[in-house]
């Protein structure tokens, strides 16, 4: 893949545009979408606020806004953690079912990922090489958001994930961030892919598969255009489930698009933080120092509740 500048030339890129090259054509697609989606669907403030049951503010939506443009830049510099930080915020601070945050917040993490692949240049080679991690991982999305759609996510299986995250963290840091040449097993990338498409599907929560990519790819464009891809996917059949089970209406559609629209700012700055050519010893610390924050959130978070149960 292709390494760009950080410095962007507008007149390149609309030039490659017109000549609907295909890392500009999908850089395009995915922020026209989400701005047409914000424009086109607008349900006006009333069905907005009557939607998420919950009295919303200026301030509020303020707040959400800014953990959204946040999350866009550690996503667009280290290639995945979006979700993981945006949704808690949206379920605790406006007051929604859980399940409304994990449906509205599957629109960002689209565009993202639609954008990513474009701009890391990852096409069909990917796709052909890694057709059965992508498609188990679709899989797992089709079963986890059938289960949210039926149930709701208990705090057992999030709290599991938590531990192996930190687990492997602990591995990372005590081994000097190793990387472990020529060990990438299929079946073992298979299994984390159905399972990081469940967990996608039902919570939004999917550390697994970063954790286990870094292991084993280290270029950053690869690792970053390879997440992007099996989740544009992810992502893709989340949202078309979602809208055909009723999870996902337009108000919430909508909600997702004007996210993902303050989002791009964070995009932007992330995904130029990433050219500007930090050294791989950041990105590693980057990386792992973000799935450790997540993973003593969700530990934070379920714990309590796992053995409040339990006694």
């Amino acid at each position: 893949m292709a390494n760009h500048s950080a410095i962007v030339d507008p007149g390149s890129f609309v030039e490659n545009l017109r000549s609907l090259r295909y890392r500009e054509v999908l850089m395009s697609l995915a922020t026209a979408a989400v701005l047409a989606g914000t424009v086109v669907l607008y349900p006006g403030a009333d069905r907005v606020t009557s939607t998420l049951s919950a009295e919303v503010t200026t301030g509020t939506l303020a707040l959400v806004f800014l953990v959204a443009v946040v999350a866009g830049v550690v996503k667009g510099a280290i290639g995945f953690g979006y979700a993981l930080i945006a949704t808690p915020v949206l379920a605790s601070v406006i007051d929604v079912d859980p399940v409304v945050a994990v449906v509205v917040l599957a629109v960002p993490p689209w565009m993202i990922n639609v954008f990513q692949v474009g701009e890391t240049n990852t096409g069909l080679d990917y796709v052909r090489r890694e057709w059965p991690l992508i498609a188990l991982a679709v899989v797992g999305t089709v079963a986890g958001v059938t289960f949210l759609a039926e149930f709701r996510t208990g705090p057992l299986v999030p709290l599991l994930i938590a531990l192996l995250i930190l687990a492997y963290v602990a591995y990372q840091v005590l081994r000097n961030f190793v990387v472990v040449e020529e060990a990438h097993h299929p079946v073992a990338l298979g299994g984390v892919g159905l399972l990081e498409g469940f967990l996608l599907g039902a919570a939004n929560l999917g550390p697994l598969l970063p954790a286990y990519l870094h292991t084993f790819e280290r270029d950053r464009e690869r690792y970053v255009g390879g997440l992007s891809m099996v989740f544009a996917f992810v992502f893709t059949v989340k949202i078309a489930q979602s809208i055909a089970v009723g999870l996902l209406t337009p108000p919430l559609l909508w909600l997702g698009c004007a996210i993902s629209v303050v989002t791009l700012v964070g995009l932007f700055l992330g995904t130029y933080l990433r050219r500007l050519g930090v050294d791989e010893t950041w990105f590693n610390r980057a990386v792992v120092g973000m799935l450790f924050v997540i993973g003593v959130n969700i530990l934070r978070k379920t714990a309590p509740k796992v053995f409040a149960g339990a006694f």
